[in-house]
């Protein structure tokens, strides 16, 4: 694997940035791919990871690729998303690192189709790749994929039939349930609560506390990542004994850091990936030059944002030189990442794995305690 010798740049923090190739040194081609995620409010967490691992691509860029990129908080509202894409779409765009916040992406599909950009996401938002919009990649697995994952581990491998359901009451939130009670029904499990939360709400123990009084044997999370840490933290201090199997936003080391590691004993957590567990010297490599370049832990928004930018990019390295060029390589091609195999299945979807990690108390490191590969059977030769 190509070494991540770019990382130590001192400008890899900057809003604005360029990397371009050494004097001299032959051209494949340019790229300019904006990054336009959430960096404040409610998802600013998942953003700031999502921002992380396409900066990291873009400074690693393949030989003989010159690249441009800037840096656009999106904030939380979909005119802010619109806004940053339409500044971005000024200038020659290849493609665009854009938002994993469910509602900003559908506000901007639209506006991507009218002016030809790609649009690399890691949005778990079922719906943004059902609008029959040919310009949007989602390489982090949509909620068909994580939300079967999450009521397989549930009903299979703990055994549970007694859930219970908590929710965000965003566009995210919403998705993940209905994905959520799809899976369980298939399995033959129905949940014995369900309840949406707002993101903004301080305190869950009423929540809590209503979803006991229905007697579940196992409390199952889709929440974003402050309200899960809440969430587990109120479990912890009401010496709450149902297992907890939570949303992809638990597996983050940035929600695993907001709680002490003996509040995390027995929590488990769906996702795409998880970087600080390692698995390989490609993954382990990545972590590493994560660490470096951002003195903080890498997760798997990171990660398939990573892989999806270098897939952008490979893509231009092979010869594509136009944002239509892009979207048709990532139409058809097959992508070997560091989280996985990715191959679009018609829509857009490129992830089609999710793995299952579970914490022991004693750190905030999870380990690895089911993988679910291909779940839709769309990457050929790969095993269900």
């Amino acid at each position: 694997m190509r070494r991540f010798l770019s990382i130590l740049s001192a400008t890899v923090f900057s809003a604005a940035f360029s990397a371009s190739l050494l004097p001299g040194a032959a051209r494949a081609g340019e790229a300019s791919v904006p990054v336009l995620v959430p960096l404040t409010g409610f998802l600013s967490l998942e953003g700031t990871s999502q921002r992380n691992g396409a900066v990291l691509a873009l400074k690693d860029a393949p030989a003989g690729v010159a690249v441009r990129s800037e840096v656009i908080d999106t904030g939380t509202s979909p005119e802010a998303a619109v806004t940053a894409l339409e500044r971005a779409a000024g200038g020659k765009v290849t493609a665009v690192a854009a938002s994993m916040l469910g509602t900003q992406m559908l506000a901007m599909l639209p506006l991507a189709q009218d002016y030809g950009i790609p649009l690399v996401t890691v949005s778990g938002t079922a719906s943004i790749t059902e609008q029959g919009n040919p310009w949007v990649f989602r390489f982090f697995p949509g909620d068909a994929v994580t939300k079967e994952a999450h009521a397989r581990y549930v009903a299979e491998e703990l055994g549970k039939k007694r859930p219970a359901v908590i929710y965000q009451t965003t566009a995210y939130g919403q998705s993940g349930k209905a994905h959520l009670e799809q899976a369980f029904k298939k399995l033959g499990v129905e949940p014995v609560f369900e309840e949406g939360v707002d993101p903004a709400a301080k305190d869950l123990l009423p929540v809590l506390t209503k979803a006991l009084a229905a007697k579940p044997d196992v409390l199952v999370l889709h929440l974003h990542s402050g309200p899960t840490a809440l969430f587990i933290r109120q479990a912890a201090a009401n010496g709450v004994a149902v297992p907890i199997v939570a949303g992809s936003a638990m597996h983050q080391p940035s929600t695993a850091a907001l709680l002490e590691p003996a509040e995390l004993k027995g929590v488990c957590a769906e996702t795409a990936a998880s970087p600080i567990s390692g698995g390989s010297p490609e993954v382990e490599a990545f972590t590493a030059a994560y660490r470096a370049a951002f003195n903080a832990e890498p997760d798997a928004f990171a990660l398939g944002q990573y892989d999806g930018i270098r897939m952008v990019l490979a893509a231009v390295q092979a010869g594509a030189g136009t944002a239509e060029a892009v979207r048709k390589a990532l139409s058809a091609g097959t992508h070997q990442g560091l989280a996985m195999t990715y191959r679009s299945d018609g829509k857009g979807n490129m992830a089609h794995s999710a793995v299952i990690v579970c914490y022991d108390g004693a750190s905030r490191v999870p380990a690895i305690a089911k993988r679910y590969d291909n779940v839709t059977g769309v990457v050929t030769g790969m095993a269900k």
